[in-house]
């Protein structure tokens, strides 16, 4: 049974790491090869500890290996300390980021849902000549085909029918893996007397073919993103690419499980209210279709959903959040690591790295085998996708004391970042306006490790001497909300009000008091509830912290009395349910009761004055009526005794 909670196990890789130990927190004897001739030292560890974070991810497999076969039922985490930090010109420098990379590893992440799609094995070959014939031969055993040509095509009859050849144009496609659905112009079936050429008889339009992978060598515009499951492209022209699409599609036949990236909460959505359409950030970013209307709501098709976070990252309320992590569980990741930095000893403002396994590691390590490395004060952090990162994130990194938070991408993406660069566009005014460098945060794009140690090698900004040390909230609108009140709490030099660009998550709503009539179409509209009335009297409130500029509220006031504008104005947060506009209500003139608003009267009374039911002596009555309660117009209309809807004398 172990006897303690946990441990960290360091080993100096063979003399090529310079380690203090005793800042790192270590345990056990010192180690310069643990996974090989000290191998014992974690075997040991396995009984005594209940939690064990070794900082070597090289030999991950095998500490993995022996904690099984030793029947360990604790926990075993893993932290890259080498390529990340020791490998480096600034090794020796390096145990404050050593520390906050161990902190990270050991701040628990969040567990994700997935998603299963079915392939049966049914596929369609697209192609425009032999390729795709012959293509079809070597998957004729293994997958259920039909090859469907492009009209024109030039290929000779096969000799034997073994699956179907037709002809076809696609005209729309849909669908997922294991649910694909295509609409076929120009359809044909092969004339049987085919002799040179594969001829085909008479076509028609709209033909449908269902199936569960699409296989695409047209040569010809992709039919959806690259990412949809099931769907596999090649250029026709490169043998090499065709081999691999062959290859791939072999091994899809039964059930495969993807990831549920984006958990959607569709009460807290802000699309649109009664058919006003209010915020389409997710719908105008989502690279892959997978995002469509759905009333006031919008829907996501997990099956579809390749990742890439846009949506989340740019949604206001928080009905769209990222799953791989949570954002709670990747900030709370952040803050243990910049704690760990500056109880290490750091004295200057680290950079926050924020980078994606397939291509952000790979440039890593490279730098650190070839090139200087990463500098000391440069923290890599792991995530899934770099287009994932909001401001939310951004603001808690330097709050925290974060000096600078950079993005790593491919040269050539695989789906714009325009979401990103709208975050780099907000995090630079509102860093530009609290006294911090407009370019703290900032996307590096490059596939290049020199281009990297470049961008990277830079001198390291003090420490400041305010840093926050708020805990993360769980929901993504309380993170981002209380992450910019405390970035500008500790920034060099607070502001009141920022401006912001257009489409921030963040901003006020302008009131024409002379138009308003208190009808409150705005209230009922409102997603976020940022506008609220008052049950008791007449009024208007406004709540600026929970405004997230969907512009709804404009769009529903039948007066054009309202228009929202950017900002963050901090004092306006403190002051919970501004009064926009208030009235005393107005008074029935035959009983006295309030009901409706003095400017709501006067208005609907002079809207009615050219009106023909409202002229002469029968029209002054029926104006007299609408100053009057409910009850007490009903009462007037059975005592005066006259038809309100009769035509006037």
């Amino acid at each position: 049974m172990p006897v303690h909670r946990e441990t960290r196990l360091i080993c100096s890789c063979e003399g090529t790491m310079s380690l203090a130990s005793e800042t790192l927190g270590a345990t056990g004897k010192p180690a310069s090869q643990l996974c090989r001739a000290q191998l014992d030292n974690f075997r040991q560890a396995l009984g005594e500890f209940a939690a064990i974070t070794v900082a070597c991810t090289q030999e991950a497999p095998l500490f993995a290996e022996v904690a099984e076969d030793a029947g360990f039922a604790g926990v075993l985490r893993f932290a890259n300390i080498r390529e990340t930090a020791g490998w480096s010109a600034e090794g020796a420098q390096a145990a404050p980021k050593m520390a906050a990379l161990l902190a990270i590893a050991e701040t628990a992440g969040s567990s994700f849902e997935t998603v299963s799609l079915e392939s049966r094995g049914v596929a369609l070959v697209l192609g425009r000549d032999e390729i795709a014939l012959d293509a079809a031969r070597q998957l004729s055993g293994v997958l259920d085909l039909t090859v469907l040509l492009v009209p024109g095509a030039d290929v000779a009859p096969p000799r034997q029918t073994t699956w179907p050849v037709l002809q076809g144009r696609i005209a729309r496609a849909t669908g997922h893996m294991g649910a694909f659905e295509l609409t076929v112009d120009a359809y044909a079936a092969p004339a049987p007397s085919s002799r040179a050429r594969l001829d085909f008889g008479p076509s028609r339009n709209g033909a449908v073919s269902r199936c569960d992978l699409v296989l695409d060598l047209t040569g010809a515009p992709a039919l959806f993103h690259h990412t949809r499951p099931g769907y596999l492209r090649a250029d026709p022209r490169d043998p090499v690419a065709v081999a691999a699409l062959v290859a791939e599609a072999g091994q899809m036949v039964g059930i495969f499980d993807k990831p549920k990236y984006i958990d959607f909460i569709p009460d807290l959505c802000a699309h649109s209210r009664n058919k006003k359409t209010g915020c389409t950030r997710c719908l105008d970013l989502c690279p892959t279709g997978a995002i469509v209307p759905a009333g006031d709501t919008v829907m996501i098709d997990p099956a579809i959903c390749a990742g890439c976070g846009q949506c989340a990252a740019a949604c206001p309320t928080g009905a769209a959040s990222y799953a791989l992590p949570v954002v709670g569980s990747l900030a709370a990741r952040l803050r243990s690591g910049l704690s760990a930095w500056f109880a290490a000893g750091g004295r200057s403002a680290p950079v926050i790295l924020f980078h994606d396994e397939a291509h952000g590691a790979a440039l890593i390590d490279a730098a650190a085998r070839f090139g200087r490395g990463l500098p000391a004060h440069v923290i890599p952090v792991q995530i899934n996708e770099p287009s994932q990162i909001g401001p939310e994130t951004m603001a808690a990194a330097l709050a925290w004391g974060a000096g600078g938070v950079r993005v790593l991408a491919k040269d050539r993406t695989a789906h714009p970042l325009d979401g990103l660069a709208n975050t780099l566009d907000l995090m630079a005014a509102i860093c530009a306006a609290t006294g911090l460098p407009e370019t703290a945060c900032g996307l590096i794009q490059t596939d290049d490790p020199d281009t990297l140690e470049a961008a990277l090698w830079q001198p390291a900004a003090p420490a400041r001497g305010a840093r926050s040390s708020f805990l993360p909230p769980e929901d993504k609108r309380g993170l981002l909300t209380l992450a910019m009140e405390e970035l500008n709490r500790t920034a060099p030099r607070p502001a009141e009000r920022i401006e912001l660009p257009q489409g921030a998550p963040f901003g006020t709503v302008h009131l024409n008091l002379d138009s308003c009539t208190l009808c409150l179409s705005c209230v009922g509209a409102c997603p976020t509830g940022a506008l609220g009335d008052n049950p008791d009297k007449p009024m208007l409130r406004f709540t600026e912290s929970a405004c997230v500029q969907c512009g709804i509220c404009a769009a529903t006031c039948p007066e054009d009395a309202i228009a929202i504008k950017a900002q963050m104005d901090f004092a306006a947060w403190a002051t919970p349910k501004r009064i926009l506009k208030q009235e005393e209500p107005f008074c029935c003139t035959r009983c006295g009761k309030g009901f409706g608003t003095g400017s709501s009267i006067r208005r609907v009374m002079e809207r009615l004055d050219s009106h023909w039911m409202f002229s002469g002596e029968d029209g002054a009555a029926r104006k007299r009526l609408l100053t009057m309660c409910d009850d007490c117009r009903t009462q007037e209309v059975v005592i005066a005794g006259f038809d309100p809807h009769e035509a006037p004398n």
